[in-house]
C-alpha cells in the first residue's frame, strides 16, 4: 500500500496586530485538519502578526508576544497534525521571517527566509536578517522543502531543498494583488518544479491591509507544471490536499480547480475587499462622501454599498449656483438605485461667509482658482464636520488619472480616511461602472441591475466650480491622459519613448510637470487599493522637492 500525505491549506484572513484574533484563525484551521486526519495544517507566511506589519515589528515588545503566542499555540495545538505558521524569531539577537513548525506541544523547527524582498510595497530587507539556505523537514513520511515567499521566485533555494532531499516543496506566501499577478506567480513556481522535478504547494492568505488586498489563489502543482488544486481568489478556504507515493516520487491528487474572474472583476473586487476589511480591521461600520452626480462619486457610492450594505452610506450632495440640474437629479438616481441615504447641504451660504470675510484681502484681485477651491475646500470641511458627529469615515472619490496630476483640491475633494479610486485610471473608471451595471456576484451587498445611470457615465467630466467648466479645459482628453500617465508612471518610460508612441511633446512635458509638483498632495492623500504595479505610495516612493525634468 503506498504511503499518504495530507496537508491541510488554509487561505485566510490575518489581521496586522491581532496576535489573539490570528493564533485563533490558526486553532480553527488546526482542528480542521485535526477531524481530517491531516498530517500537517498549514497557515501563510507571517501569519501570527498579520502582513505586512512595517515597522511595527520592529517593537522589542511585539515580537516577545508574537512568540509567546506560537508557544501557547503550540500548547493548544499538541494532540493532532503538525501546526505551520508564520511568524517572526529572534534568534541571537537577529530577527527573522520565520516559519514555525509546531507539534507535539512544542517547536519542531524554524525555517528562516533567506531573500528579503526589497521592491515595490516590500521593505523587508530594513526590517529582517537573511537567512542561510536551509535543508528540508520531515513531517511524518514526507520531507518537506519550505521556500518562504520570496525565496520561492530565486532558482538556487528550491534546488538546494531538491538537492538535500525534499520530496514536496510547499511555500507560505504573503503576494499581494496587483493585475494579472496570478500568471506571474504561477510562471515561476512551474519554472520551480521543472527545475527540481518535485510537486509544489503555493499558499497564499487573502484580506485587504492598508493599501494592499491579498487575493488567495492557492495552487498546487505536479512535476512537469501540471496544475492538480487551484482555490479561489479572495475568499476564505481550510481545505486538504493529498498526496501519494509513486514510483516516480509524490504526487498531488487532484482536487478542486476554480477557474478565475477576469480582471475588470477581480479588480472590482479588490475595491469593495479594500474598503470592507479597512472598515472592519479599524472599527469602522459607516461612511459618507459627497455625491456629486459625476462619474467618480457614483462608482465609490456603489462600491461602499457593494462592501459595507446601503443602509451604512451616506451620501451627501452639496450644490452651489454652478450646479447644473441634471446633476442634482442624478445624484438622486444613483442614492436611489443604491437605496443610500441623500443629504443635500448647500454652500451657498458658508460660501458668502468666506467672500465675505476675505475681502478687504482680496480686494482689486480677479477671480481664479483660489475661489474654486474655496467652494471644494467648504465641502470638504461640511463633511468632516458630519464624520466627526457621526462616526462614518468620509471616503474620497479622486481616481488616479486626478491623483496623479494633481486635479484634486488639498483639503477639500482630498478630504477623508479612505479611497476606493486611487489607483483606478478615468477610462477605468467608465469601463468599472458599465461593468457593475451589467454583473452582479454574491460577495456584493448593493443591488443588482443598473446602479449607474447611463447619463452620468458619458457626460463630459466637469468639477462644476465655475460656468461651463469641464475637466478638458485643462486637461487632455482622458484617453490621451491616460495612456501618457500609464507609460510614464506604470511603466516608467522616459519623454522620448512617450513621444514616439505617438504622442505631442510639449503634452507629455506638461503631464510630466504635473505629476512631479502634485508630489507633496499624494504624500498627504488617503490609502486606497493597490490594484497595479505602480501604484500611489510604496510602490512609487518621490521626494517631494525635486527639481529633475526629463531632457529627452
Amino acid at each position: 500500500m503506498s504511503n499518504k500525505f495530507r496537508l491541510t491549506l488554509a487561505q485566510v484572513n490575518p489581521t496586522v496586530g491581532d496576535l489573539a484574533g490570528n493564533a485563533e484563525l490558526a486553532r480553527r484551521a488546526w482542528a480542521v485538519g485535526r477531524d481530517a486526519g491531516a498530517d500537517m495544517v498549514a497557515m501563510s507566511e507571517m501569519h501570527i502578526t498579520g502582513y505586512q506589519t512595517q515597522d511595527l515589528i520592529r517593537r522589542p515588545q511585539f515580537i516577545s508576544e508574537a512568540e509567546a503566542t506560537m508557544l501557547v499555540l503550540a500548547r493548544d495545538c499538541a494532540d493532532g497534525p503538525v501546526l505551520g505558521v508564520g511568524g517572526p524569531a529572534l534568534l541571537n539577537g537577529e530577527l527573522f521571517n520565520a516559519y514555525w513548525l509546531l507539534g507535539g506541544g512544542a517547536v519542531i523547527h524554524r525555517v528562516l527566509k533567506r531573500w528579503l524582498p526589497n521592491e515595490t510595497v516590500f521593505d523587508e530587507k530594513r526590517l529582517f536578517e537573511p537567512a542561510p539556505v536551509q535543508g528540508p523537514v520531515r513531517i511524518g513520511d514526507v520531507r518537506l522543502g519550505i521556500p518562504i515567499c520570496e525565496d520561492a521566485w530565486h532558482q538556487e533555494v528550491a534546488e538546494a531543498h531538491a538537492e538535500s532531499g525534499a520530496e514536496i516543496l510547499f511555500i507560505p506566501n504573503g503576494s499581494p494583488y496587483f493585475r494579472d499577478k496570478f500568471e506571474v506567480r504561477q510562471s515561476q513556481m512551474v519554472a520551480r518544479v521543472v527545475e527540481t522535478g518535485l510537486p509544489l504547494v503555493y499558499l497564499n492568505m487573502i484580506g485587504g491591509q492598508d493599501d494592499q488586498v491579498f487575493d488567495g489563489g492557492s495552487f498546487v502543482l505536479n512535476p512537469g507544471g501540471a496544475l492538480a488544486v487551484k482555490f479561489p481568489v479572495f475568499d476564505e478556504v481550510i481545505e486538504h490536499v493529498d498526496f501519494e507515493e509513486t514510483d516516480g516520487g509524490w504526487r498531488a491528487l487532484e482536487g478542486r480547480r476554480e477557474v478565475f474572474p477576469d480582471a475588470w472583476e477581480q479588480d472590482y473586487r479588490v475595491m469593495v475587499t479594500g474598503l470592507r476589511h479597512y472598515f472592519a480591521k479599524t472599527g469602522f461600520k459607516q461612511c459618507l462622501l459627497g455625491l456629486s452626480g459625476g462619474v467618480d462619486s457614483a462608482l465609490v457610492a456603489v462600491i461602499a454599498a457593494d462592501a459595507l450594505g446601503p443602509e451604512n452610506v451616506r451620501c451627501v450632495m452639496m450644490p452651489s449656483e454652478y450646479t447644473a440640474q441634471s446633476s442634482l437629479d442624478d445624484a438622486a438616481e444613483v442614492a436611489s438605485a443604491l437605496g443610500c441615504r441623500l443629504d443635500t447641504v448647500s454652500i451657498a451660504g458658508p460660501r458668502a461667509a468666506v467672500t465675505e470675510a476675505l475681502a478687504p484681502l482680496m480686494e482689486g484681485t480677479k477671480p481664479d482658482v483660489t475661489e474654486e477651491n474655496i467652494q471644494s475646500r467648504l465641502r470638504g470641511l461640511l463633511l468632516m464636520a458630519l464624520s466627526n458627529k457621526f462616526g462614518e469615515m468620509l471616503l474620497t472619490t479622486g481616481n488616479k488619472s486626478e491623483v496623479a496630476v494633481g486635479y484634486a483640491t488639498i483639503y477639500g475633494d482630498m478630504s477623508g480616511g479612505y479611497n476606493p479610486l486611487k489607483d483606478l485610471y478615468k477610462m477605468r473608471v467608465f469601463e468599472t461602472c458599465r461593468w457593475r451595471n451589467a454583473n452582479h456576484r454574491d460577495w456584493m451587498k448593493g443591488p443588482e441591475g443598473q446602479v449607474i445611470p447611463p447619463q452620468v457615465i458619458d457626460k463630459p467630466p466637469t468639477a462644476e466650480l465655475r460656468e461651463d467648466q469641464k475637466d478638458s479645459d485643462s486637461l487632455p482628453p482622458y484617453p490621451v491622459l491616460d495612456d501618457i500617465l500609464e507609460r510614464l508612471v506604470d511603466k516608467e518610460q522616459s519623454v522620448a519613448e512617450v513621444v514616439a508612441s505617438g504622442h505631442d511633446r510639449e503634452v507629455v512635458k506638461r503631464v510630466e510637470h504635473l505629476i512631479y509638483i502634485s508630489e507633496y498632495k499624494r504624500f498627504q492623500s488617503a490609502p486606497g487599493p493597490r490594484l497595479t504595479f505602480r501604484s500611489f505610495w510604496l510602490d512609487r516612493r518621490y521626494p517631494i522637492v525635486n527639481r529633475w525634468r526629463d531632457g529627452s
